[in-house]
């Protein structure tokens, strides 16, 4: 008898315990008045559309030109976990046609959908918590405009147990944060450039190392990183690494040229086709951020 009670009360406090943990990782969701009273801007989402590099996920694969703007996914991009493809965000039935500016808010700001699951973090929402309501609205109002595709979703390729969406809420109270990494003393122009990098820019998603959970080891903030599912390494785009000045770092988000004559190639092809449509006084921003970042060796 002792025993059977002792298990119930067990099972009851491991009851509990579940119950208190997914109402502590349950998915959050913004606070509405933050966006009432804000209109977006069509060509200012141009920009944001731009600097956060949507069509570079969200596109079909080779896709070029005009077409960069259909946004009908299907992109693979393998982890140590499995392989994620982007989903269809085009304005249509299957993608995001129904959505509000606050679907997009969650789902930038906390990795929610618009059913109340979590998102995994193949989809940077670790870096996008960061970014401001006025952005969200903006880029909400330029993705509006796009052309819609009915392509179908293809589901993430990931086993057990990371493709349990519950436990996302648990990795997020972990890794998931809007605070900024480099912090301090900033002029305007290093301020505009750490909101492009760490929040609109998310470079940090590619060039700064994880943990075996896959959370970004900001100690080790743009230091580099492998390249998952291939050879070689992403750079260490700190000033112990990369020594261009700042006129040569426009240079090369502005044309993909770097001063020993070389081209941008891969991903950072994308990256530069992005940067090249902002402002040079965005470019020249992101420039000035790199410059005071913490030195890493590698």
């Amino acid at each position: 008898m002792r025993f059977r009670k002792t298990v119930a009360y067990l099972a009851g406090a491991a009851v509990v315990v579940a119950a208190v943990g997914l109402y502590l990782t349950r998915p959050r969701h913004v606070d509405p008045a933050e966006f009432d009273r804000l209109t977006g801007d069509v060509e200012r989402g141009a920009l944001v559309f731009a600097a956060t590099g949507c069509a570079s996920c969200h596109a079909a694969p080779e896709a070029e030109g005009e077409a960069r703007r259909v946004l009908s996914g299907g992109r693979g991009f393998a982890s140590p976990f499995g392989t994620f493809y982007a989903p269809n965000i085009s304005p249509g039935p299957v993608g995001t046609g129904d959505w509000t500016v606050l679907n997009l808010a969650d789902a930038l700001r906390h990795g929610t959908s618009p059913d109340n699951r979590h998102y995994f973090p193949a989809f940077p929402y670790g870096s996008y918590s960061r970014m401001q309501a006025q952005d969200i609205a903006d880029l909400h109002a330029y993705l509006m405009t796009l052309p819609a595709s009915d392509a179908e979703n293809r589901p993430h390729d990931v086993g057990f147990p990371f493709n349990i969406r519950a436990a996302l809420g648990g990795w997020k109270m972990l890794f998931a944060s809007d605070d900024w990494v480099l912090d301090g003393d900033l002029t305007e122009t290093q301020q505009r450039g750490r909101y492009l990098v760490e929040a609109m820019g998310h470079c940090a998603e590619c060039h700064t190392p994880r943990n075996a959970l896959g959370g970004l080891q900001t100690d080790r903030w743009l230091a580099g990183a492998p390249i998952p599912g291939k050879d070689g390494r992403v750079p260490n785009i700190t000033p112990a690494a990369l020594s261009w000045s700042e006129a040569e770092i426009v240079e090369y988000l502005t044309s993909g040229f770097t001063p020993d004559f070389d081209s941008a190639g891969g991903e950072m092809f994308e990256v530069v086709q992005n940067t090249a449509q902002l402002p040079r006084s965005d470019r020249e921003a992101i420039a000035a951020y790199l410059k005071i970042v913490p030195p890493i060796g590698n």
